[in-house]
């Protein structure tokens, strides 16, 4: 018997395992279908994309995507402790205050200046001694500590075209050109996990249980009384007298709601799953952020293409400095490219090196790739059961593209990406365009490159999301509608999806919910 039974060891889960425990009193029983992080590409920064396609990675696929051309785009998801925080590229991002201060027009509390102080309380700032960062949490923010010298470039050519140069997009304003900060501790991965629970193992409250997938969750009518779980090859009941916190991220906590007969009434009928609460938002409101690749082969300066050399390899081991400490995204910038965006609705990333298609295709030689990222997304997509099968992958479709301004908008970011690229900064160093290449030059020829080259960024959110309305799942205090003892706390929560990356704003939830749960959040 458990006080508090957490699914899901990722960006949330972790942020609760360690508030959840902190008094020592309370029973906290944290729950992670996949292992532990001891593969040594978790804790390399530049090695992330090797995590892909392996056995910490959930490696979903998409259904095919009629506005990309029919496409099947691949969607890692980790599956591990510290989930998808520990194959992330650690770029750290709060996101516009415009977009919480919309979630608090339903649910008051969760406005920018309100979630300000667990922001601040997660981090460890490092950079400098500033009000608009917290310097005593659990997660090391820092600089790169070898940026790779293209990576100033790409600012000074943004800078050049007249865009502002960002020292911090998170000090409330977000526009404008820099070097991102990472969630890195001495030139390692720092990942939920090893920031939250890693330091807090010890405590006899706590248990961690890997390999152990929640199949299910239990009821006494319509509340909440513990889950099923499959681990070692055995099925077991695990007990619960306070809250379950379903914490598997935007795929897996509207899948494991659905399988227990949360959701959309008609659908689990379908499938031939007992309705506990016909909840039609379960699953909806999906929304993700898509990038495509501007690259460049480089004639001069070298890349990243260099950074499992000896020098390098040795340079990390000794030093924990070089290339590998690279997240690959070590710049970029936001920039507003339509009148009516309420905050900047294209943000970039750059790669000092080939980054295409996850990292899978690598051409010869060196180069750059900048990403324009759609982060205002009107496109909506949803999750649904494949089968009651709790071990088989859901049905995802993200619908990309099938709001009209999301094209336009992709297609104003990738023409920016190219200007960006030709700017004189480049001129020492810039090779042919490998792609979109130049014999494509037209927007009936861009878009259908879009269609055909577009992949996600790793951002599905809003799949359960908070307020009040008929298609809400959880509530101001991301409790599920229409049953007890139930929450949600990870990324699905959002009812807009962030305009940057998702890790830190997922932090920030767990943190205020962590309050909220033990009553102490102010009103």
């Amino acid at each position: 018997m458990y006080d508090f039974i957490i699914v899901g060891a990722g960006s949330a889960g972790c942020v609760l395992a360690n508030r959840l425990s902190a008094d020592g009193r309370s029973k906290v029983l944290l729950l992670e279908a996949g292992g532990p992080d001891k593969k040594q590409e978790i804790h390399i920064p530049a090695a992330f994309s090797k995590l892909f396609k392996s056995e910490v990675d959930w490696n979903y696929q998409t259904a095919p995507q009629a506005h990309l051309g029919g496409r099947q785009l691949y969607w890692p998801r980790g599956k591990m402790l510290g989930g998808s925080s520990s194959m992330n590229a650690m770029i750290y991002q709060r996101g516009h205050h415009s977009t919480y201060n919309r979630w608090a027009l339903e649910n008051p509390g969760w406005s920018y200046n309100d979630l300000l102080p667990y922001f601040n309380r997660a981090e460890d700032y490092t950079l400098e001694n500033t009000p608009e960062h917290g310097h005593d949490g659990p997660i090391t923010i820092s600089a790169l500590r070898s940026p790779h010298a293209l990576s100033q470039t790409f600012i000074d050519a943004a800078v050049s075209l007249g865009y502002p140069k960002n020292y911090d997009f998170n000090d409330g304003e977000q526009e404008g050109f820099g070097h991102y900060h990472v969630t890195q501790r001495k030139g390692k991965r720092c990942s939920a996990y090893v920031a939250y629970v890693k330091p807090i193992l010890n405590r006899p409250n706590l248990t961690v249980m890997t390999h152990a997938q929640v199949i299910s969750l239990l009821w006494d009518k319509q509340t909440c009384v513990g889950v099923k779980v499959q681990r070692e090859g055995r099925t077991e009941e695990l007990q619960a007298q306070g809250e379950v916190i379903l914490s598997g991220g935007a795929i897996n906590s509207p899948q494991l709601l659905m399988l227990s007969g949360v959701g959309p009434g008609q659908h689990l009928q379908d499938m031939g799953i007992s309705v506990v609460a016909d909840r039609p938002g379960v699953g909806q409101n999906l929304q993700d952020h898509l990038f495509v690749g501007v690259c460049h082969y480089v004639t001069n300066g070298g890349s990243l293409a260099s950074a499992e050399s000896v020098w390098n390899i040795l340079s990390y081991l000794l030093f924990k400095r070089g290339m590998l400490t690279s997240n690959v995204g070590e710049a970029g910038g936001f920039v507003t490219l339509q009148e009516d965006s309420e905050g900047p609705d294209m943000q970039f990333h750059f790669a000092p090196g080939f980054f295409i298609e996850h990292g899978f295709v690598q051409p010869e030689g060196h180069g750059f790739s900048i990403g324009p990222t759609l982060v205002k997304v009107k496109s909506r997509g949803f999750i649904q059961l494949a089968s009651p099968d709790p071990l088989e992958h859901p049905h995802i479709d993200p619908q990309y593209l099938s709001h009209p301004n999301d094209m336009k908008l992709f297609l104003a970011g990738l023409k920016l990406g190219r200007e960006i690229a030709q700017a004189s900064p480049f001129d020492y160093c810039r090779g042919e365009e490998y792609i979109p290449g130049n014999d494509l030059q037209t927007d009936e020829q861009l878009e259908e490159y879009i269609r055909q080259n577009a992949e996600t960024l790793y951002h599905p959110a809003c799949t359960c999301s908070m307020g009040t309305g008929k298609d809400a799942v959880v509530d101001g205090e991301l409790r599920v509608h229409g049953v007890e003892k139930l929450r949600v706390v990870d990324t699905s929560v959002m009812p807009e999806i962030i305009n940057a990356n998702t890790h830190l704003p997922t932090v920030a939830i767990a943190e205020r919910a962590s309050d909220l749960i033990l009553g102490t959040a102010s009103s």
